[in-house]
């Protein structure tokens, strides 16, 4: 064997000992570190439609998974079997020798890539530490958008829903700002809910037969929005970390449909807000040794379970 193909040998088995080590702390973490599947997000996207964009200059960490050979790497393009080791101890020997390699393959959604054709040539590139590739770049046509950072198979479901949502919806089209996206699966289908019952009762009050258009616009605009807007006036959203408007806006709804009928009156959305974070909004530290030393001073002063405290939620006065 030759000091090239030993060299090649050598960068290969490293590549495979990372993957391993990888594999190993991904079972510990529960982190399946797979490679996106590219049939799966097509379905799940509901793909229509490719655009041939030419010859691109593509950042590497921006491919996230491969067409056919999702099985053969893992995230981070790094090979799975010793099997791979003849194609990828070849293309390494080509960058060793600088010789050019003809551009990858890429299919591209939103701003991420898969690979259609050169999975070996993404994993050395990678292993030898490049930072782009060149590309013959498909773009497939997509109603949501998809970045690097919030595509993976559990995110991969939520943007699934959200694609059927705007599909049902249409509110892409009718409120083009519109970017209403959940940190957790199911929230779409409460929207739809919502919708449904708010062109009922819109039917009701008008004495006529609402569009489904009408119904979406009229939510959107008078339903969604002042809630939405209530929570970034009082800024609740650093109380609830990893949380998006979206889900604040099905909790606080819930809320506010529960403080009207325990208060007997309408509730604004300001005070419905302000209500469910003083309730439900995540403790720092401090808050929560403050509240400890409240519950004590109340059990010095005799203070009884039934006495009331002397600060709580609008929901415990109205």
């Amino acid at each position: 064997m030759g000091v090239g193909n030993a060299q090649d040998q050598i960068d290969f088995n490293r590549a495979r000992t990372r993957q391993f080590l990888r594999s190993v702390w991904g079972v510990l973490s529960g982190d399946s570190r797979k490679l996106m599947a590219w049939d799966e997000v097509r379905d799940k996207l509901k793909l229509r439609g490719m655009l041939a964009r030419g010859i691109q200059t593509v950042p590497i960490d921006k491919i996230v998974g491969s067409v056919g050979r999702y099985q053969d790497f893992d995230d981070a393009f790094l090979p799975r079997t010793g099997a791979l080791s003849a194609r990828w101890r070849k293309i390494n020997r080509a960058f060793y020798e600088d010789i050019s390699l003809p551009p990858v393959k890429l299919y591209k959604v939103g701003d991420v890539y898969f690979v259609l054709d050169g999975n070996h040539r993404i994993s050395v590139a990678r292993e030898r530490g490049a930072s782009f590739v060149d590309a013959e770049v498909t773009e497939a046509i997509t109603r949501v958008p998809v970045t690097a950072s919030d595509i993976d198979a559990n995110t991969l479901i939520i943007l699934g829903e959200y694609t059927e949502f705007l599909e049902r919806t249409r509110l892409d089209a009718l409120r083009p700002e519109q970017n209403i996206r959940f940190s957790i699966a199911g929230g779409y289908a409460r929207l739809i809910e919502h919708i449904a019952a708010h062109r009922y009762f819109m039917g009701l009050e008008q004495q006529r037969e609402i569009t489904e258009d009408e119904a979406v616009i009229d939510w959107y605009d008078n339903i969604y929005l002042p809630i939405v807007r209530a929570i970034r006036e009082q800024d609740v959203l650093k109380r609830f970390p990893g949380r998006t408007e979206a889900d604040l806006y099905v909790w606080v709804s819930d809320h506010y449909h529960y403080l009207k009928e325990t208060c007997g009156r309408d509730v604004s959305p300001d005070e419905a807000v302000a209500d469910y974070e003083e309730l439900f909004r995540a403790r720092s530290p401090i808050e929560k040794v403050q509240g400890a030393l409240e519950q004590v001073v109340d059990t010095i002063a005799g203070r009884g379970e039934d006495d009331p405290p002397e600060t709580i939620a609008l929901s415990q006065v109205l």
